[in-house]
């Protein structure tokens, strides 16, 4: 007698469970937010707040550095192709980035007379063929959405978003999906 009824009792007791647990998820999903936008005053706040940390004066002394300032000023040079979103002519220099670097593939290309690090972002396997097929001294025209500097590297980072070689695409970014 016992044994029927701790067989009828077990699978009353496991239903129960996978009920309860499953309307406690369907809860959980409803009540997901975004996240507000700071204003600007929480921006400006956000930034004194960094800028007084360890890492934002490090980064202040940097900036001023005699090797800030160069990357500062290759960064303002290519600028002026990026907000016109114009194509830049440029040669690769060098197939390896410097020592250290975490940027995920990607050359060192000059750009009217000045070294840049070329970073690319997620690539297929055709496309890094292609960009594995770039040698020393090809001349290819890139396009860009931004540059950024980091007191890690020597030289300024071009953001590539589309790369051609002799009239060939080789590299195009994707797009986020549901962004800007």
């Amino acid at each position: 007698m016992m044994k029927y009824r701790n067989t009828l009792i077990l699978p009353i007791a496991l239903a129960s469970g996978l009920l309860f647990t499953s309307c406690e998820s369907k809860n959980d999903s409803v009540v997901k937010s975004a996240p507000k936008p700071l204003t600007a005053a929480e921006s400006r706040a956000a930034l004194n707040k960094w800028e007084t940390s360890p890492d934002g004066v490090q980064f202040k002394n940097w900036e001023s550095s005699p090797a800030g300032k160069k990357v500062h000023a290759g960064a303002v040079k290519i600028n002026k192709f990026i907000r016109s979103n114009a194509k830049i002519e440029g040669v690769v220099s060098s197939l390896s980035l410097p020592e250290g670097a975490r940027l995920g593939f990607g050359v060192m290309v000059n750009i009217e007379g000045e070294e840049y690090i070329l970073s690319m972002g997620p690539v297929s396997k055709a496309e890094m063929q292609q960009l594995k097929s770039l040698k020393v001294n090809d001349k290819i025209v890139i396009k860009s959405r931004g540059v950024s500097k980091a007191p890690k590297y020597a030289f300024a980072i071009v953001s590539g978003d589309y790369l051609e070689r002799d009239s060939k695409v080789i590299y195009k970014r994707i797009p986020n999906k549901g962004g800007c």
